[in-house]
């Protein structure tokens, strides 16, 4: 299984436009964005365990407005974010019959100015979703679905936190990147017990975040300016390790900017057999890259035409599926598979 972050490391934004991706959930059996119709817009749920993948549109009384989150739960419904003024309302939506069934989950007031709230990357298990509120001094995480009654705040974490990795499959050890007097390191904060630890610290005056995790090799995707003051560049390194981050040439890419949004899962213990999708945007556009730690090279390959923008998922295999949508083929997958290691791009020992 793979855990991913939210892409931008920034507190400050407030993008109040539609994303033209989606997301998905941790096995990658659903996956929920916000669909266009004209000038309007709707939630809408793919399927995509099955043979063929499908979309169901999960349209409401009226259009969603700019800045609404969607989110997919395990058993099929979309966990729906709105926003009204400093009011943020949560509801399920799930499909019955020729329309659209609403299950109100409560609401939230985010009294201070300047507070953002947002979902959270969906958790293993897909049975509960969260919420992660930013105001000016500390930051909260809120249960927001998959409890009796409606939101419920868990942990304070004192600084602007962002991000957020998931560390096991029973959803209790979330990782945030916390930015506290001038400098972010990556913390985990215990849901259980409200506790907070230090995770990612590779130097003391620098500003280290974790991108992604997998559970099973125990591989990390890390950003960090540790190597080059000022410039951040892409790391990795073993979760419980006691080697060093490594920040490879290969991920170095000149006038591109590269985010990694998948890794393969099931090699258990072989953190350096992992396959790790890219997306990489440049002066051309948007295209994908495939890197593994034992090689020494990125592979470039072009993304799908209408592919939803850094969404994807490996298999076991070492397939690579990036959901897209055209308007000849609105709801479909494509499959990059991940070359055979090449043994002349190994890392010396």
């Amino acid at each position: 299984m793979t855990v991913c972050a939210i892409e931008s490391p920034s507190t400050g934004e407030d993008d109040r436009s539609p994303g033209r991706g989606c997301v998905l959930t941790a096995d990658g059996a659903y996956a929920a964005r916000l669909a266009r119709d004209g000038d309007s817009w709707f939630p809408e749920r793919w399927t995509l365990d099955g043979p063929e993948p499908y979309a169901v549109p999960l349209p409401g009384h009226q259009p969603e407005e700019p800045g609404t989150e969607v989110q997919p739960l395990g058993d099929g419904r979309v966990l729906i974010h709105r926003r009204a003024a400093r009011r943020h309302l949560f509801a399920l939506l799930y499909p019955t019959g020729p329309g659209t069934g609403e299950l109100p989950l409560g609401a939230m007031e985010c009294a201070a100015p300047g507070t953002r709230l947002a979902l959270l990357p969906p958790a293993p298990g897909g049975a509960r979703a969260y919420a992660l509120s930013v105001g000016a001094r500390s930051s909260v995480v809120w249960q927001v679905a998959g409890g009796a009654y409606g939101p419920v705040r868990l942990a304070e974490v004192p600084g602007r936190c962002s991000g957020g990795v998931w560390l096991d499959r029973a959803g209790r050890l979330l990782a945030l990147d916390r930015e506290l007097e001038g400098r972010t390191k990556t913390v985990v904060v215990d849901l259980e017990l409200g506790q907070v630890s230090p995770l990612l610290q590779i130097a003391p005056d620098s500003d280290d975040r974790l991108l992604l995790a997998d559970l099973d090799s125990g591989l990390l995707l890390i950003s960090s300016d540790a190597p080059s003051p000022g410039q951040e560049r892409l790391g990795w390194g073993v979760l419980g390790s006691t080697l060093p981050v490594r920040f490879p040439t290969s991920l170095r890419l000149p006038e591109c900017t590269a985010v990694p949004f998948a890794i393969q899962p099931g090699q258990l213990l072989e953190p350096e057999a992992c396959a790790v999708a890219l997306r990489i945007d440049g002066p051309v556009g948007t295209w994908v890259g495939l890197w593994r730690p034992a090689e020494r090279r990125v592979r470039h390959l072009p993304a799908p035409k209408g592919w939803l923008t850094g969404a994807g998922l490996w298999t076991h295999e070492g397939v690579l599926r990036l959901p897209y949508a055209t308007r000849e083929t609105p709801c479909a997958v494509a499959e990059l598979r991940m070359p055979e290691r090449d043994p002349r791009a190994e890392r010396p020992a």
